[in-house]
């Protein structure tokens, strides 16, 4: 079972246009969509689709029509007492896959609601394979809390992903050893931001972002899993660094391909393949969400991992 924790859910409506963004202008628009979505929830999505069973924690009300969409999506969810309404985050998508996203803040917590989310997840970590901290955290969160909470895990042998950014994956770090999860996804931007590496280039470069993730292992990191966009992935752990490029894309959306790669690794995990397989499922996972619209997260049909190449790094067996 994959346990997910989203803290700041957010309802995602994306808006399709026919032509490129005007600032200004008044512009035609080809379609909307709205999901209930957040990190999260949309590998708890994911999981559903594989056939994987998950339970998704998130604050809302039990009679939210955000919770209604997801128990009619098979998903498992279970509300703790919110702090206000879930937030909408708007994404507009231009025909050549640019995409801008609007996130707006959400309500603020205070410390009671935060262990709320603590300890239903606390309770369910147990009987997971998985428990999955992402995406950011809501205005009155201390930027620690993923650390806390991942050494409270850690306390009772759980299995620990995290993927966040900013100040909580800047406070995650920071707390290295003590706070290390048994896997970290950072993007090469985030990476860089703690790493003092340029973006740019460890997006570019599959060994120089090995070389930056190779800091987080040495550090007690089980496994970082650093996604560089179109190409591809980097899995490096204490055994090696592998890198992955990905299938030939049409780029339509790139909301949620992030979530779906971290997705593709877990699932790899669970059915017990090794390391580079992990790495080409979960770029196949990555790869096919880039190429569907708006939030959809792709299901075992969409994958081509026939088409992905893995290749080792630089002193890895």
């Amino acid at each position: 079972m994959i346990l997910t924790l989203t803290p700041n859910p957010s309802i995602d409506r994306t808006i399709t246009l026919a032509g490129a963004l005007a600032r200004g202008q008044v512009q035609r628009v080809l379609s909307v969509t709205s999901q209930a979505g957040g990190k999260g929830v949309n590998i708890s999505r994911a999981s559903v689709s594989a056939g994987e069973p998950t339970v998704a924690v998130l604050p809302a009300a039990k009679d939210d029509p955000f919770v209604m969409e997801l128990l009619a999506a098979g998903i498992d969810c279970r509300p703790v007492t919110p702090a206000g309404d879930v937030r909408v985050n708007v994404t507009i998508t231009e025909p050549d896959g640019t995409t801008t996203k609007l996130n707006s803040p959400g309500a603020t917590v205070d410390a009671a609601h935060l262990e709320a989310m603590a300890g239903a997840l606390l309770a369910r970590a147990p009987s997971a394979s998985w428990t999955v901290l992402a995406g950011s955290l809501p205005h009155g969160a201390p930027p620690e809390f993923y650390a806390a909470v991942v050494r409270r895990l850690r306390a009772i042998d759980a299995r620990v992903a995290v993927d966040t950014s900013e100040a909580p994956l800047r406070a995650l770090v920071d707390a290295l050893p003590d706070s290390a999860p048994d896997l970290m996804k950072p993007n090469g931007e985030e990476l860089a931001s703690f790493t003092g590496g340029d973006a740019e280039e460890l997006e570019s470069n599959p060994a120089k972002a090995a070389e930056a993730a190779r800091t987080l292992v040495d550090r007690g990191v089980g496994a970082v899993l650093v996604t560089l966009g179109g190409n591809g992935a980097v899995l490096v752990t204490a055994e090696g660094a592998w890198h992955a490029a990905p299938p030939p894309t049409t780029v339509v959306s790139t909301v949620g391909a992030g979530d779906s790669s971290l997705f593709g690794y877990l699932l790899g995990d669970i059915r017990g393949l090794p390391a580079p397989d992990r790495l080409a499922l979960a770029v196949a996972y990555g790869s096919a969400a880039a190429g569907l619209p708006g939030t959809t997260i792709p299901e075992p049909v969409h994958l081509r991992t026939d088409l992905i190449n893995v290749t080792v790094l630089g002193g890895s067996a």
